[in-house]
């Protein structure tokens, strides 16, 4: 029997099909209504230019009619019959009673939470390249949500990740009996499927992750697999593909809680990020987690170089940034403890910075006010990088200087930086003499507050209170003749620095005072209470 080769179809200009026009025609709608019920006995031509799977798949078609409608389906063709039976509009009633290409796949799909996990890896595999088609199909949900299922069930049955430590190299375990190789073990039991969907593609990927932050899947586990997924992907990636990997990286990281993203291994992404050029937007929510972590990162974590074609040392808007971001990003509770972590940390970073001579004075400016005056006990590191950054830039105006010194608090300087500060000459004068006063209004108030300090007038021991009044009346005197030299003293810088030392070895005399006081003073009280106290009354013997 002569075979008969009437239709030529052009597969994607990849390979020409000669084919029994009657026998396609009978299976396919579009081929159906294209050729109607020509008689024309010349071979008839088709060229499809955007056949889904190619050459391969439309193979698949044609065994398919040529088969009676028989065809196996399995996890590594769904994918690619489904979308081709689309296509070619194969959804026709067969005369012979058995179900056309479209419905077999479609009962094949609602089959997949059946499949084992082998099957459905190797059918998102194939979905990767019919992403748009599948995912209208709803191959790839199933896919996915039958994946998420799974990994849900298993993690259920392994311990859960430890959120407490976002740093933390592993998972708790319930039992804190157990064995260094039962966390192991139990680590590699929460992670076994990490290798498996690192093939995905990044688009992939990105649904897979939305799948499981949307069950309710550990985010601690999600970001650690977020992270090996971009170290695995960059091994053989180009330039776009690992900006596509990060972006799809930070994007998925910026969905999850922020204490399940470790600050360590978001600045890993972040120098890596330096070097390729992603979207402004994946760069700002980097920035924004790294911010809202602050108090978790080191000095080192810091000092990034600054971009190409700059010619500072350090990328200080990048730590401005991220001082912004902490202050005002991430809806974390910023407790006076995170708030001093934090200005420990930006004093070490001012002071690193200071010696650089191409940082602008602004830029020096705004990183010491940058925090709230509240975060910081002491101001003598800042006090301590504003010494090396007047010695690095001595060519500063007096102008600039000034500004500069106008950032400190000079009520939270120690005794010896205030001291330092007034035999600084790379200061202003108006900051030396700022820096007296403040110190001279310290021992001023100390003064006071020992002068309203009232002694118990009314001992029963006369020693005692004779005592305790010319203890009284010497504290008195004392401070009366320094509060009197306090006010005659100059607003002179010089005669400022020569009283200084006088009133600070005054101020220590006082204070041995006042402990005598204190102590004496407890011994009046003690023998008071003895003295006033009733005899206790003896109970009545019975006669």
């Amino acid at each position: 029997m002569a075979v008969c080769c009437d239709l030529e179809v052009d597969v994607n200009g990849e390979e020409t099909f000669l084919l029994d026009k009657k026998i396609l025609c009978s299976y396919s709608g579009r081929l159906s209504k294209l050729f109607g019920k020509s008689t024309n006995a010349n071979r008839n031509k088709v060229i499809f230019h955007d056949f889904p799977g190619g050459a391969e798949n439309f193979e698949l078609i044609s065994r398919f009619c040529y088969n009676n409608g028989k065809i196996n389906i399995n996890p590594s063709n769904i994918s690619l019959l489904y979308s081709a039976a689309q296509y070619m509009e194969m959804n026709k009633s067969m005369p012979s009673g058995t179900c056309n290409l479209l419905e077999k796949t479609k009962k094949s799909i609602e089959e997949i939470s059946y499949w084992t996990w082998p099957d459905l890896l190797v059918a998102l595999k194939h979905c990767q390249d019919l992403q748009t088609v599948a995912a209208s199909s709803g191959i790839l949900d199933k896919c996915l949500d039958s994946l998420v299922g799974r990994l849900a069930i298993s993690s259920e049955a392994s311990p859960c990740a430890s959120t407490s430590s976002p740093d933390s190299s592993g998972f708790r375990l319930s039992c804190d009996t157990r064995s260094t190789e039962s966390l192991k073990n139990s680590f590699s039991r929460a992670t076994w499927w990490f290798e498996d969907l690192s093939v995905l593609s990044p688009n992939l990927m990105e649904m897979l992750v939305k799948s499981m932050v949307s069950r309710k899947y550990n985010h601690v586990i999600i970001s650690r697999f977020l992270f090996y997924y971009q170290k695995s992907k960059f091994c053989t990636a180009s330039s776009n593909e690992k900006r596509k990997v990060l972006e799809v990286v930070i994007d998925m990281l910026y969905t999850l809680d922020p204490s399940s993203v470790p600050c360590k291994s978001l600045f890993g992404i972040l120098r890596v990020v330096l070097s390729l050029n992603i979207s402004k937007s994946s760069r700002h929510k980097l920035e924004t987690m790294i911010g809202s972590q602050l108090d978790q990162a080191t000095l080192d974590n810091l000092l990034i170089p600054s971009p190409y074609g700059t010619n500072y040392l350090y990328d200080v808007n990048l730590v401005l940034r991220f001082l912004k971001a902490f202050l005002h990003g991430g809806g974390w509770q910023l407790s006076p403890t995170r708030m001093k972590k934090v200005a420990c940390l930006i004093d070490l970073y001012i002071a690193e910075v200071a010696p650089d001579p191409c940082l602008k004075s602004s830029k020096f400016l705004a990183l010491v006010v940058a925090l709230p005056d509240s975060a910081r006990d002491s101001w003598d590191e800042v006090y301590h990088a504003m010494d090396i950054y007047l010695e690095v830039h001595a060519g500063l105006s007096e102008e600039e200087k000034v500004k500069i010194c106008c950032a400190l608090n000079y009520e939270k300087l120690s005794t010896e930086a205030c001291i330092h500060l007034s035999k600084n000459a790379k200061f202003p004068s108006k900051s030396a003499v700022q820096a007296l006063i403040s110190q001279q209004l310290k021992l001023k108030n100390l003064l006071q507050g020992t002068n309203s300090t009232k002694l118990y007038s009314d001992s029963p021991c006369n020693f005692a209170e004779n005592r305790g009044k010319g203890k009284k009346e010497e504290a008195s005197e004392q401070v009366v003749v320094y509060s009197g030299r306090l006010d005659n003293i100059s607003s002179d810088n010089e005669k400022l620095k020569a009283h200084l030392q006088g009133m600070q070895w005054r101020v220590m005399e006082l204070e041995k005072v006042c402990k005598k006081m204190q102590t004496q003073m407890a011994k009046i009280m003690k023998s008071k209470v003895s003295t006033h106290s009733p005899a206790r009354s003896l109970p009545r013997l019975c006669s």
